[in-house]
């Protein structure tokens, strides 16, 4: 398969990552759906990406929000053939910090959103791919995000590393699973990314993380999230793993 072909599903997709990625298929002449809770946001990201795209208010983390979602992106589209979970909150903060021990609900929020949207998406997308009609043998492709803290989670960042390695080890057995009805089901695990997540840090401290990143020692940029994405969905032999794209850069 490749972009022109493309009915894409994004959660997160108002902003970041998943803006870049759906504006990447809209202007090779395929089709979006962008999931955010942000309605602000998803309206003027639709509005910038034309005819081709529409914005659904999703709650990922809400079961018949994401369910409703799906369908109403395949009814647009005619179909998904291709998922990406962008969707996701940072949760930083101590187990025990001066402002007491972290409450289990903050815990519980950040493994809902990161890691229960994550699985909402999977099923909901690959509930409509299983009646594509195959094309050499497929039908969809689910790509998620994880993250390098998957592998080196730093202090502060118990919940985000956790939710973060559930994604990775999601990936195999839903690939194993869905080999059955023509969908592979990939990860994506970036380094540090201009995102509106970053855009609290100080340039400061911008300036000192981009220099351990080896090469090249700067930020990633979501345009190339975005050509990651594409490759994967148009490249049939990657199935079942998680590409790290990040520079080389390994937390310490």
């Amino acid at each position: 398969m490749n972009y022109t072909q493309a009915k894409a599903i994004i959660s997160g997709g108002a902003s970041g990552l998943g803006f870049a990625t759906a504006k990447s298929i809209i202007d090779q002449g395929g089709k979006v759906a962008l999931l955010d809770i942000n309605a602000e946001q998803g309206q003027k990201a639709v509005e910038s990406l034309g005819a081709n795209a529409i914005f659904i208010q999703t709650d990922i983390s809400n079961e018949a929000d994401v369910d409703s979602a799906a369908d109403q992106a395949a009814k647009f589209m005619g179909g998904i053939n291709l998922a990406v979970g962008c969707a996701g909150v940072l949760g930083a903060g101590l187990i025990h910090s001066k402002r007491g021990p972290m409450p289990a609900d903050y815990f519980q929020n950040v493994v809902n959103i990161n890691l229960v949207g994550s699985f909402l998406l999977t099923r909901a997308a690959s509930r409509h791919m299983q009646n594509n009609e195959a094309l050499k043998g497929e039908r969809g492709v689910i790509i998620h995000t994880a993250s390098i803290a998957a592998y080196e989670g730093q202090v502060g960042q118990t919940a985000y590393s956790a939710t973060k390695s559930a994604i990775v080890g999601m990936v195999l057995p839903l690939a194993r699973e869905f080999a059955r009805i023509g969908v592979r089901v990939m990860a994506v695990a970036p380094g540090v990314f201009e995102t509106p997540m970053m855009e609290k840090i100080t340039p400061e401290i911008c300036e000192q993380i981009a220099a351990g990143i080896p090469n090249p020692s700067r930020f990633g940029k979501p345009e190339e999230f975005a050509q990651t994405v594409q490759h994967i969905f148009e490249n049939e032999y990657l199935n079942g793993t998680t590409i790290r794209l990040d520079a080389a850069a390994r937390l310490q």
